[in-house]
């Protein structure tokens, strides 16, 4: 089962501050992506404030995280961006669930919608 921790930070209302956490993720991104049983190391940034950035981690396992966690450039990552923040990180972890075991379509639901219609009318 893959374990999933997501990371939201809000970046100081500085440019300078906004453009440095965009370069820590964007490099620790490709250094994680790299760690032993690492699925994914993915970071986002908010369209709408460039303040929100999320990362979203994927591990074949919780114990996984160990080798994200051994990874030398872990200790870099925190000194460099807390001062860049607004307020603390706000972490969560999740198993993602297995979609092949037990799930079903509750009697008298409709099938699920397609992506054009999902997203009908959306601006």
């Amino acid at each position: 089962m893959v374990y999933t921790i997501v990371v939201h930070l809000y970046a100081k209302d500085d440019p300078a501050a906004i453009s440095k956490l965009q370069f820590k993720l964007t490099e620790a991104s490709q250094v994680y992506s790299r760690d032993r049983e690492t699925v994914g190391w993915h970071v986002m940034q908010d369209i709408s404030d460039p303040r929100k950035f999320t990362i979203v981690e994927r591990y074949e396992r919780e114990s996984s995280q160990k080798y994200h966690l051994e990874n030398p450039y872990w200790k870099t990552f925190d000194p460099f961006v807390m001062p860049l923040l607004e307020k603390p990180m706000d972490l969560m972890r999740f198993e993602e669930l297995d979609p092949t075991s037990g799930s079903h379509v509750a009697e008298g639901s409709s099938a699920d919608p397609s992506l054009g219609q999902m997203y009908d009318g959306a601006t």
